[in-house]
């Protein structure tokens, strides 16, 4: 049986442990080479995400009226959103008002970089979280999370928030190459990343012990 010391050195990774105790080996950006390394020494693929890029500017235009988001009034109304959009979400679910504020001390967050949108009644249904980093001396732009509300699913509403950060990252920033991640099993999403131009850039696979 081969053992995890041995797996991390084939594969040039170490394990990250779960909350449940597993141990899971992630490939970011996976090479035909380390996906066959894993086959071998027992690992199955247990989860995988699609780097999407396109490039920048985007053609579309939309009329959707976005604003920064306000971390004095807006926290409890945007975990309301994220936490129903995101309620089966492996890494988005289950936000607390400490997860938030941990990731807006992150290096990268610039609050203006962080979009919301308030529906009819004023409350938001909707953002499209953006960030901007480097990628091998080259900047890109990232929509680093966007929701919607499950009630304004099917409205466009989706799709008009991803034009919005796009167009964002572009106008503020001049990124020449905007990117996000998906996981590969959701069809929808994927569907409507292809139909604004985005193609598959990368895959980051995780992987655990089969036995």
């Amino acid at each position: 049986m081969v053992d995890s010391a041995e797996r991390s050195r084939r594969l040039g990774v170490e394990p990250e442990t779960t909350a449940d105790g597993r141990q899971r080996w992630w490939l970011h950006g996976a090479t035909d080479h380390q996906q066959e390394q894993a086959l071998e020494v027992g690992l199955t693929e247990v989860r995988r995400l699609h780097q999407m890029r396109r490039p920048l500017p985007i053609e579309e235009t939309t009329d959707l009226l976005v604003r920064p988001f306000d971390p004095d009034r807006d926290v409890d109304a945007w975990l309301d959103v994220n936490n129903r959009a995101f309620a089966f979400h492996p890494d988005q679910s289950n936000w607390t008002p400490a997860i938030l504020e941990g990731r807006m001390r992150e290096p990268w967050f610039a609050l203006d970089d962080f979009l919301v949108h308030d529906g009819s009644d004023g409350v938001i249904d909707g953002f499209c979280w953006t960030k901007v980093h480097r990628d091998q001396d080259r900047e890109l732009g990232e929509i680093y999370v966007i929701g919607a509300a499950p009630e304004r699913h099917g409205t466009g509403l989706g799709r008009a928030l991803v034009v919005a950060g796009l167009d964002h990252l572009w106008s503020a920033h001049r990124t020449p190459v905007g990117m996000l991640y998906v996981e590969a099993d959701n069809e929808p999403a994927i569907r409507l990343y292809l139909k604004l131009g985005f193609t598959v850039h990368a895959d980051d696979i995780a992987y655990e012990a089969t036995s």
